[in-house]
């Protein structure tokens, strides 16, 4: 309520924030400020712009081989780009492509294989465990030989760890030591915090492109991702066939003959 002998009027307003008209005439002579802009226009805009994007990278992570098979469902011309940049990044991997096999190390050629070398890129060391016993380090031992013929144009070293460093814990094995310009980038003792001895290719891949070793758009690491996500919607899609199907309780057995 007004003060005594305050002309002014009271201006009611219950929700400055209503499309009324009374609301536009008050926004009109500033007593009460503009409305925000509703989110719902940039929502819909953010999604219309990602189904576009999807759209056109819908072949990013297909092989030539994958490309031709959709020879029949893609414009001519677009498949056809695709397979131009597909044969110029295999050439560029190819041309890059030095390595393609795990360097047994030794403690004399440490510095000219790893530290020098890493000021051309990075290098991947795993310092693997003496003891037959250690299943984590034979688990990496064998992801390393993967990694190393898939990604012949990243180094990958391996190296007993007590014989790199004196009385190196056996606890502490495998260690993976990632290189760059000289120093260290990155450091992984156990697989314990990458997945344990579930610790796979995908993981190592999160792990190169990390440290720059890869791209993230790398066809190699795309192929891979994609080919985890069609198995995992598989994996649920048959998860939800089976409980769809199981009879229900007080149903016959006939029914389900």
């Amino acid at each position: 309520m007004a003060a005594p002998g305050d002309q002014r009027i009271a201006v009611p307003i219950d929700d400055p924030n209503a499309d009324t008209e009374w609301n536009d005439i008050l926004r009109k002579h500033g007593v009460i400020p503009e409305k925000p802009p509703s989110p719902t226009p940039m929502i819909e805009e953010a999604i219309v712009e990602a189904r576009r994007l999807a759209h056109e990278n819908r072949l990013e992570g297909k092989d030539l081989d994958e490309l031709d098979e959709l020879e029949d469902d893609e414009d001519d011309d677009f498949l056809e780009r695709y397979r131009q940049k597909r044969m110029a990044e295999l050439s560029a991997i190819q041309t890059k492509s030095v390595h393609g096999s795990v360097y047994p190390l030794s403690k004399p050629d440490y510095q000219r294989e790893v530290t020098e070398a890493s000021h051309k890129g990075p290098v991947l060391v795993n310092l693997t465990s003496s003891a037959g016993t250690n299943v984590e380090s034979r688990v990496l031992s064998e992801l390393w030989k993967q990694a190393a013929t898939e990604y012949g144009d990243v180094k990958f070293c391996e190296m007993r760890a007590s014989q790199a460093i004196e009385n190196y814990p056996e606890r502490n094995c495998p260690t993976i030591l990632i290189y760059k310009n000289g120093d260290i980038a990155k450091q992984v003792v156990t697989l314990i915090t990458v997945g344990g001895v579930r610790f796979g290719m995908l993981d190592l891949d999160k792990i190169l492109v990390e440290v720059g070793a890869v791209k993230d758009n790398d066809m190699r690491v795309l192929k891979r991702r994609r080919a985890a996500e069609d198995a995992e919607e598989e994996r649920l899609s048959g998860n939800r066939t089976i409980k769809t199907s199981r009879p229900i309780a007080g149903d016959s057995d006939d029914e389900w003959d």
